[in-house]
């Protein structure tokens, strides 16, 4: 009996153990947020204040101001440029449609989320107010990314690959999200034989790393991929990565692993906020299961 008690209390302090390490190096982490200064809240069109400047970088940064407006990115100047993407900004993520910067939408802003651009909804959304489209047939918001852009049909078996030394923790969960997918679509999916012959390509990476979509460090851009056919899905590696939702510090990889193979399907950002498509996803927070958005989004591109 006492041994038995004792095994016991062997097995639950081997259990407990590194959780409470991990613990420990997550309460003393503390994400630098992307942040705006305060005193922007309430700023508009005409104003001139310090920190302006790193509002247009975001924008420009996720499709809401073009390339060409890049020399006026440096300057602090709130100009009908700057008021028409916050507008844009605002449509999208379901806010008050002013123009104006108030707290919730440099609070929307400040959020951790997909690093992959929001241009596929806008080029919708602009569509949709010259009535050349519907883009919520049904009640439903996912999008695609430009010119429906997919694996062709004689690739409905796709193989994967973990490169850069990709964190062995953290497969399982990736595992678990082509399960997913593999549930609701046409597809199946299993490891490559050869990683170099893979046809999704999985890795942590850190700040600049070479595909000119640099990761910004801790609790702003999580991951991106690059689409049908290219196949690359990054993780940032300068985040906390955990499974599951036990601590509130963390991002979980396997919701974040289904973002990003959904990208690597096709799909662009849903509109719908409880969407795994959807932009954001917060630290603590789990999306492992498909919603019907999602679900209809891939149907439409690949057929139920």
């Amino acid at each position: 009996m006492g041994s038995k008690l004792c095994l016991q209390l062997f097995l639950l302090f081997a259990f407990i153990t590194p959780h409470l390490t991990s613990a420990r190096h997550l309460r003393n982490h503390k994400p630098s947020r992307l942040l705006f200064p305060e005193h922007l809240i309430g700023s508009r069109k005409n104003d001139n204040f310090e920190g302006i400047h790193k509002v247009k970088a975001y924008l420009q940064r996720y499709g809401y101001l073009s390339d060409e407006k890049e020399n006026n990115l440096s300057i602090d100047a709130f100009d009908d440029d700057l008021e028409s993407a916050i507008k844009s900004y605002q449509k999208v993520f379901k806010l008050n449609v002013s123009g104006v910067l108030d707290r919730e939408t440099l609070q929307q802003m400040a959020r951790p989320r997909c690093g992959v651009t929001d241009d596929f909804i806008l080029v919708a959304q602009q569509d949709h107010e010259n009535n050349n489209t519907n883009i919520q047939i049904g009640g439903s918001h996912y999008m695609f990314y430009p010119n429906k852009l997919k694996w062709p049909v004689e690739k409905r078996h796709l193989t994967y690959g973990f490169i850069h030394n990709y964190p062995p923790e953290h497969a399982a969960a990736v595992i678990r999200a082509f399960d997913t997918w593999e549930a609701n679509t046409k597809f199946t999916f299993s490891h490559a034989a050869r990683v170099q012959t893979a046809d999704i390509l999985l890795s942590f990476e850190r700040g600049d790393h070479g595909d000119g979509k640099p990761f910004d460090g801790p609790g702003g851009a999580l991951g991106h991929a690059f689409g049908a056919i290219d196949g690359r899905v990054h993780f940032d590696g300068d985040e906390q990565w955990e499974t599951g939702s036990f601590w509130q510090e963390y991002f979980d990889v396997e919701s974040v692993a289904l973002h990003e193979i959904g990208h690597a399907l096709g799909l662009g950002h849903s509109r719908e906020p409880s969407a795994v498509m959807w932009a954001n996803m917060d630290s603590g927070v789990t999306k492992t299961h498909l919603t019907i958005d999602d679900i209809e989004g891939i149907h439409a591109l690949y057929g139920p």
